[in-house]
């Protein structure tokens, strides 16, 4: 049966690409009825776009994919807990579930809006899947910067 923890480690798999292509190593997947229908991996560096986050490129991809600029019924998986900017298109979105892997006191939304949740009403959020391999991989990519 898949579950969290089987998207999580295909969303760290997008991860892997981008820290193999010396990006910050965060990587999306998008989910519904258990079908994948985006993913994505950051891209800053390469297109030259602070705005290329993963979670953006892969509801974007999302967004093609369906025809539809709406996504209560999918599922964000997430290696990495989200930034102010992305939950900020994830909040308009109005995507159904956010699952992330590693917390990120630093640069998460929380960092601006505290306790205060800035996702649709109707978003359901869960944290930690996966946050040791997810932490893990972001530790070895600002190592090997150093």
């Amino acid at each position: 049966m898949k579950d969290d923890e089987y998207y999580m480690k295909l969303a760290l798999i997008e991860a892997q690409k981008a820290f193999d292509k010396d990006e910050v190593p965060i990587g999306a997947v998008v989910v519904m009825q258990d079908k994948i229908i985006a993913k994505g991996h950051n891209q800053v560096e390469l297109l030259n776009d602070c705005t290329a986050h993963a979670e953006i490129l892969a509801i974007t991809t999302a967004f093609q994919h369906l025809g539809s600029k709406y996504l209560p019924e999918a599922t964000l998986y997430v290696t990495v807990e989200p930034c102010l900017m992305c939950s900020g298109a994830l909040y308009w979105s109005k995507i159904g579930k956010i699952v992330f892997g590693a917390y990120d006191e630093k640069n998460s939304y929380r960092r601006s809006t505290g306790s205060n949740n800035p996702f649709h009403p109707k978003t359901v959020m869960i944290g930690g899947i996966m946050e040791a391999d997810c932490a893990a991989l972001m530790k070895a990519f600002f190592k090997k910067l150093r």
